[in-house]
């Protein structure tokens, strides 16, 4: 029988997440943490049941190996999930406040279609985006590391090797593995080096 860090490792794949590094960044998990919840050199503690909301498998199955690891998620009108997790807000300067490492989703707010079960969002607060954008969701879940060509032009979350939680446009710079951060409102962020990032799937009003 598998033990509970390989079944933490098997829900993150099937949830569709290449490495732990990338499951790390999308939960707002420091990543030392993560890394010793899945390689099994920490137990998993409080954190199993936020991993098995994050991941939708059953909390018994994670911990204990009983029963189907699968969980079946609410939906509406037999479509969309019901909900998904937010976890975090977008302030002043564009930069996300993730929850504290140990605690749950800040909220749950409504799925929309097209979401799957890696599917989390921020909420904007303030008008880092415009003011017509003020406490409006933005959905996100397919989390690259390093930023692949498909994401150039595009709006993304990204994450930066300081730490900071960015919704900007991406845009390739003239230096070697580095890239230019726009937005409408603020100035340009250049020759920064990419952590992570996550095409925009979805914005809609709060």
């Amino acid at each position: 029988m598998s033990l509970p860090h390989e079944r933490l490792q098997r829900a993150r794949e099937e949830a569709g997440f290449s490495d732990a590094t990338a499951a790390a960044d999308a939960l707002g998990v420091r990543r030392p943490t993560y890394y010793g919840h899945e390689n099994g050199s920490r137990g998993l503690g409080r954190a199993a049941e936020r991993y098995a909301r994050f991941f939708h498998v059953s909390l018994d199955w994670l911990l204990t190996g009983r029963g189907q690891p699968r969980k079946a998620r609410a939906t509406r009108d037999g479509d969309a999930p019901a909900s998904v997790g937010l976890v975090g807000y977008v302030g002043a300067g564009a930069e996300t406040h993730f929850f504290a490492q140990d605690s749950g989703h800040l909220d749950e707010v409504p799925g929309v279609e097209g979401m799957s079960d890696a599917t989390v969002a921020v909420e904007i607060r303030g008008e880092s985006l415009g003011t017509f954008f003020d406490r409006w969701l933005v959905y996100y879940d397919d989390v690259r590391r390093p930023v692949t060509s498909d994401l150039i032009n595009k709006l993304c979350v990204v994450g930066l090797g300081d730490g900071r939680i960015l919704i900007k446009k991406i845009q390739r710079s003239k230096a070697r593995g580095l890239f230019h951060l726009l937005s409408q409102t603020e100035p340009p962020i250049l020759d920064t080096e990419i952590d992570w990032a996550a095409k925009v799937k979805t914005m809609v009003p709060r």
